[in-house]
């Protein structure tokens, strides 16, 4: 049996302060849900999904291009409720925060992407009221989505304004009746939209007079309709649809907000919270193909032994896949703790994090087919069915060239703001944890990060960035770099036996120290070879030589640094196996 209305599983305690002197969050702001709350909701999820998409019904879905409509609203209804997470519990909800966001995510996603799009990019409707709204709108329709259930949409993307919302064309003609606005009259189209033609109630964003403003849409109004499902390459169980607006009329009331033109500062301020959102969902899918694979390894025979014992096969397809996953996860857990600590949107913070976990999330799909061999390749197998999946999270919500873009425009501003000392204070920190703990690669992220800071530099001198190509490739090695800091105090929490109390600990400490120096010599390498590739890229073949800048970049270091990497490559392929733990 399903364990019931999510409600019914908030415990007593569930809203308790948390001590200040604790050491597992950086300030004493409460929770909104507790662990073991979160535990409850995890497995709710878990005993629903056992019992209504075992692998051949999502298998059936998919071959139909069928989103379970059905499933969906027994997910919104008493029956499991799962809507009430992303509410807050003034209106009914449950006030999940960031971090109960992203456990959610990921595991609905490691179940079917599509029908996690469905839950989770469909609450972003009900966000942008809890966001932008009046008092009063807050109480009506927040209120409704929890005791109703109803299915949201989050319609901002168009044809001609995909990752560029400020290329809108959609238009909301206000009504005047004696000079008073009385409505608007809506006109234009969206694209892309998830639960587009599924949706109770819709959250457009649409130029006013006054500016892009948000608009609450009940479907089946006149003039309002919806194109047929979109044939996708994945994502099928996701219902995706084009909307259509003829001169829809709505009235006043239904503006998002007091005043119009601040639909992009809404959209702005749920930019961070939906990217970690969608990182989550890359995150769950990866690890959803992975497990397959690892899953098969030892099933399989070649050349007299197993998979899982040929480094040719785990080495190569299963061990890297799973660092950058956990990696991401770091950045992912690190950024939604801030959040829920209060330090705001952190928009740069999501875009790395959506960035490296779902170009992370789609490469270990696609290693999990080649691991499965021709079995991976066939629909009977789901790894075809995720990989196909996943690849739509590195489109939408910005695609991983607007987060490279995001990352090295923000980033830089903070290099220049610090006349170019961020990322070598940051090293500096990354060396005293090193010299705490030498195990859990801060040494090698230090390095890392001094390179980072060295590139950047060179590349502010030289003006470098008028090529946009370099700057994306900045926004990368920005992102490398900074998850690489990231898992290694990560590890040094494990160490401690501080992590946070929500965390997805998959791994014991020492293997998170392991994954964390087979990360960190990843993004050094990274860092300072390819960021010494584009400062002499843009240089003519005529110009000076790199041993100046490979001096400068610590590439000897960085080169000595990767000694032990087998070794620890052999301990993160036997703790994928259970093999001498």
């Amino acid at each position: 049996m399903v364990a019931g209305r999510l409600s019914e599983l908030i415990a007593p305690s569930a809203h308790r302060g948390l001590d200040a002197g604790s050491a597992d969050r950086p300030s004493s702001t409460p929770e909104d849900i507790d662990a073991d709350t979160l535990r409850l909701t995890l497995e709710a999820l878990r005993q629903f999904a056992a019992s209504h998409f075992p692998d051949h019904r999502l298998l059936e879905l998919d071959s139909m291009d069928e989103a379970p409509v059905a499933e969906l609203r027994a997910m919104h209804s008493q029956e499991l409720g799962i809507h009430l997470l992303f509410l807050p519990v003034e209106y009914g909800g449950m006030g999940g925060g960031a971090f109960d966001v992203y456990r959610v995510c990921a595991q609905l996603a490691g179940t079917d992407l599509g029908i996690a799009v469905g839950l989770s990019v469909g609450s972003l409707g009900s966000d942008v009221i809890a966001r932008g709204g009046t008092a009063r709108q807050r109480a009506e329709w927040l209120t409704r989505i929890a005791a109703e259930g109803l299915l949201m949409a989050y319609a901002a993307t168009e044809p001609e304004a995909g990752s560029d919302l400020g290329s809108l064309k959609t238009a909301a003609e206000p009504v005047l009746v004696n000079g008073q606005i009385t409505g608007y009259r809506i006109t234009g189209k969206k694209q892309w939209i998830s639960n587009g033609g599924i949706a109770d109630a819709y959250s457009v964003l649409a130029n006013a007079p006054g500016g892009p403003t948000w608009f609450i849409v009940d479907a089946g109004l006149p003039g309002f309709d919806h194109g047929k499902p979109e044939n996708k390459q994945g994502l099928r169980t996701s219902n995706t649809a084009a909307l259509f607006f003829d001169n829809v009329f709505v009235d006043a009331d239904r503006r998002v907000g007091d005043a119009e033109g601040h639909g992009l500062i809404v959209a702005q301020t749920v930019f961070g919270y939906s990217r970690l959102m969608v990182a989550a969902l890359g995150l769950g899918a990866g690890w959803a193909a992975l497990d397959r694979a690892i899953a098969y390894a030892p099933t399989r025979i070649q050349a007299g032994g197993p998979l899982s014992d040929k480094q040719g096969y785990t080495h190569k397809l299963l061990v890297p896949r799973a660092v950058a996953l956990e990696a991401a996860r770091s950045y992912l857990e690190e950024s939604a703790e801030r959040i829920d600590a209060g330090e705001g949107a952190l928009n740069t913070e999501g875009a790395i994090a959506k960035f490296m976990a779902t170009e992370a999330g789609h490469a270990a799909a696609d290693a999990s087919i080649q691991a499965l061999g021709g079995y991976g390749y066939t629909r009977e197998f789901m790894v075809e069915k995720v990989t196909r999946d996943v690849r739509v999270t590195r489109i939408f919500e910005g695609t991983s060239e607007i987060m490279e873009m995001t990352i090295a425009r923000d980033r830089w501003q903070l290099h220049l703001k610090t006349s170019g000392r961020h990322y070598h204070d940051e090293a500096a920190a990354m060396e005293l944890l090193h010299a705490a703990n030498p195990d859990v690669g801060a040494g090698v992220a230090a390095l890392a990060l001094h390179a980072l800071a060295e590139i950047m530099e060179q590349a502010r001198t030289a003006h470098l960035t008028r090529h946009q190509h370099v700057l994306f490739r900045l926004g990368e090695l920005i992102a490398y770099a900074e998850c690489a800091a990231s898992l290694s105090r990560r590890a040094q929490r494990a160490a401690e036996g501080r992590m946070h109390p929500k965390a997805d600990v998959r791994f014991a400490p020492g293997v998170q120290a392991t994954l964390a120096r087979v990360f960190a010599r990843g993004a050094a390498l990274k860092v300072a070879e390819d960021g010494l590739r584009w400062l002499l890229g843009v240089n003519e073949p005529s110009a000076a030589g790199s041993d100046g800048l490979e001096m400068l970049l610590r590439l000897h270091d960085v080169h000595a640094a990767q000694r032990g990497l087998i070794t620890d490559m052999d301990h993160v392929a036997d703790a994928l196996f259970g093999r001498g733990l």
